[in-house]
């Protein structure tokens, strides 16, 4: 994210908020299970707004898909603290992976797509996992809510 380094910033404040929204739309929805691969960024945003919805909808489920034993090791204090934090308010853990592998990213997106009927990516266009994930997930026919592509979402910010 352009603006994960200023998380005071408009943009991720207008970034938060639409993702606030689009999870909110998902819950409105009938959608209750949510799966997050606890990445830095997007991942623990959305699964801390999930959490944070719990108050409101107590039938939510919060699922990690970790992609490998360890994944927050080499973080900052914080982020190794948010991931911690995060991982101890959800409902089931997986770990794809006894240890780093070059593909693992990959397969944890997938294991989350094969067992999705909804996709919430912030994609911008760019290569790389999300990408990926964005081009599985329409692959299998899953609905999918672009945050960067939501008619309330001002992009020109970034």
């Amino acid at each position: 994210m352009p603006f994960a380094a200023n998380a005071n910033s408009y943009a991720f404040l207008q970034f938060q908020n639409a993702l606030e929204r689009a999870i909110q739309d998902a819950i409105h929805s009938g959608y209750q299970h949510f799966i997050t691969g606890m990445s830095r960024g997007m991942d623990l945003w959305a699964a801390q707004l999930v959490i944070r919805f719990r108050s409101a909808y107590r039938n939510l489920v919060l699922e990690a898909a970790i992609p490998f034993e360890g994944q927050s090791a080499s973080w900052e204090y914080a982020d190794r603290q948010l991931h911690q934090a995060v991982l101890e308010k959800c409902d089931n853990i997986i770990v794809l992976s006894p240890a780093y592998h070059p593909n693992v990213m990959y397969e944890r997106n997938r294991y989350m797509v094969d067992r999705a009927s909804l996709l919430i990516a912030a994609y911008d266009g760019s290569p790389g996992g999300t990408r990926y994930t964005f081009d599985y997930a329409r692959h299998k026919g899953l609905d999918i809510v672009n945050i960067f592509e939501m008619e309330y979402y001002d992009y020109s910010v970034l």
